[in-house]
């Protein structure tokens, strides 16, 4: 199936074109025009979402289950279209896409179906004590109930399944939350055809079409507009650290501050215990290199530091990942701007005294190759830069002596999205020293593996303390992630025939 996206912009059930154009730039084939985005269609958009949540955040969980999973079908439905956009639009390969594309329809039916379990309503009732001495007790139920309409920020890394149908709409909609999307520049065809699969769930489902909007492009007031309408309630981000923090102050600017679940990188620190880099030190350095440079290192979740003792089983481990790294071709990144930025990370980074080049690589186009560094442990405690994201394929190697600087350098860190322990069975003490200072920078501690899989399932934690995420009670994966858009009401005293059928 070819795909040619039309450039049109989707607001409460019309296709709408405007003025503005911007060209897209594709990693390969053909550049469309695009409408892009203004203040007036956010203005649009909102007010049709706050419209829609009159009915929508009111219908039963089963109509909304059905609406999750018919946007899987839909988006099932277009799946050679959406591999074919998507790999023209990002380079990634077409393996990823699909695999993508099978997390985002995944996570919509595994919402669909916890949504129709009922767990997710928290419901708790307190039964009337009427002869309760000194003071009766009324009857109480607490739910959790919808807040209101939720823009999303689509990502430039992931085309699917952190933009127009991912984790933060589908975690909306399955809350009952009407969701404004602003989608990505780095991707608008990929974001119109996932648009149309939502867009035909509307239609399919007799939902109100104010449910589902999605606005293209446009300049950063038009995502500033978005953040500070007063008809929406909450934000999901995914992005930079910097992008994030400027929206997150908006939106606590406003004049009624809004949460703001900004999802914003991390380096995502492993640390190599004694035995296990004495043990198998070159299998984790083969390892490490895979996942550092896998999708040209543009996860969020990409391990771009090692822990590891001085001494022989680190220096082998050190030889290890230089060799696999200097085997990996260089790759094409997301979008110009991003290739910019690693570039620049990495020129910056080899200037530092403090740090050692182990395996460096020039560029200034899109393509990124792996590079490697290596520094101490009281080096990098006296420059937290050098625990800052460079976002592709860098690693830095940081030597430590014991334990002991183990442990202070896991204390010293910022918040992470996730900390990896590879241990042996010799290593336990250790790890139980570390474990406690690792879960309180981390929203997800692993062992033995590399962090670059985020599993879609019920117990999954996407999320950490700042600067990982702006909110370190949620998370942006799993079914937890749905009750980001809910709060709690309680009813008091009110007849049973007029209580929300989730009471019951």
């Amino acid at each position: 199936m070819t795909f040619t996206p039309h450039g049109k912009h989707l607001i409460a059930g019309e296709w709408v074109e405007t003025t503005e154009k911007f060209a897209s730039a594709p990693a390969n084939g053909a550049a469309y025009r695009f409408c892009a985005g203004s203040i007036d269609l956010i203005d649009r958009a909102c007010s049709a979402a706050e419209d829609a949540f009159w009915d929508y955040g009111y219908r039963s969980r089963q109509d909304r289950a059905t609406f999750l999973d018919c946007i899987a079908d839909e988006i099932d439905a277009r799946a050679e279209a959406i591999t074919q956009i998507g790999s023209q639009e990002s380079g990634l390969p077409e393996a990823r896409l699909e695999g993508e594309r099978g997390r985002t329809t995944a996570q919509l039916r595994m919402f669909a179906e916890h949504i129709r379990k009922g767990d997710y309503l928290d419901h708790r009732h307190d039964p009337a004590l009427p002869d309760r001495q000194p003071m009766p007790r009324p009857d109480l139920h607490m739910i959790q109930r919808p807040i209101g309409p939720v823009a999303v920020f689509g990502a430039s890394n992931f085309p699917l399944a952190f933009s127009t149908a991912g984790g933060d709409t589908a975690a909306a909609l399955a809350a009952g939350c009407p969701v404004v999307v602003k989608g990505h520049d780095a991707h608008p065809g990929t974001g119109e055809i996932v648009a149309e699969a939502i867009h035909a769930a509307i239609a399919k489902c007799d939902m109100p079409a104010g449910v589902f909007s999605f606005v293209q492009g446009g300049n950063r007031k038009v995502g500033q507009a978005l953040v500070q309408h007063p008809l929406i309630k909450a934000v999901g981000f995914t992005g930079s650290l910097a992008g994030g923090r400027a929206l997150f102050n908006l939106c606590a600017a406003r004049p009624e501050p809004i949460p703001f679940f900004g999802e914003l990188g991390s380096v995502n620190p492993m640390f190599i215990l004694p035995d296990a880099a004495s043990a198998r030190g070159t299998q984790i350095g083969t390892g490490w290199a895979a996942s550092l440079t896998m999708s040209a290192g543009q996860f969020c979740t990409n391990p771009g530091i090692a822990i590891v003792e001085k001494g022989a089983a680190g220096d082998a481990f050190v030889a290890a990942t230089t060799e696999a790294l200097s085997k990996v071709a260089p790759q094409l990144m997301l979008t110009d701007a991003i290739a910019n930025a690693y570039h620049s990370g990495n020129a910056a980074l080899k200037t530092r005294d403090s740090v050692r080049a182990v395996l460096t690589t020039d560029g200034s186009d899109r393509r990124a190759s792996p590079n490697l560094y290596e520094t101490d442990a009281n080096s990098f405690l006296r420059d937290r830069s050098l625990g800052e994201e460079v976002f592709g394929p860098l690693g830095l190697i940081v030597r430590v002596d014991g334990i002991d600087q183990m442990e202070a350098l896991a204390r010293g860190l910022d918040g992470q999205l996730t900390a990896t322990l590879h241990m042996d069975d010799g290593d336990a003490a250790d790890a139980r020293r570390l474990l406690p200072v690792l879960e309180r920078r981390a929203g997800r501690v692993l062992a033995n593996g590399f962090p670059t899989g985020v599993e879609v399932a019920d117990a999954m934690v996407h999320g950490g303390p700042y600067p990982a995420s702006t909110n370190f009670g949620a998370t942006s994966v799993g079914t937890l992630s749905i009750r980001r858009f809910l709060r709690p009401v309680c009813y008091q005293n009110i007849p049973r025939n007029i209580l929300p059928q989730d009471c019951a």
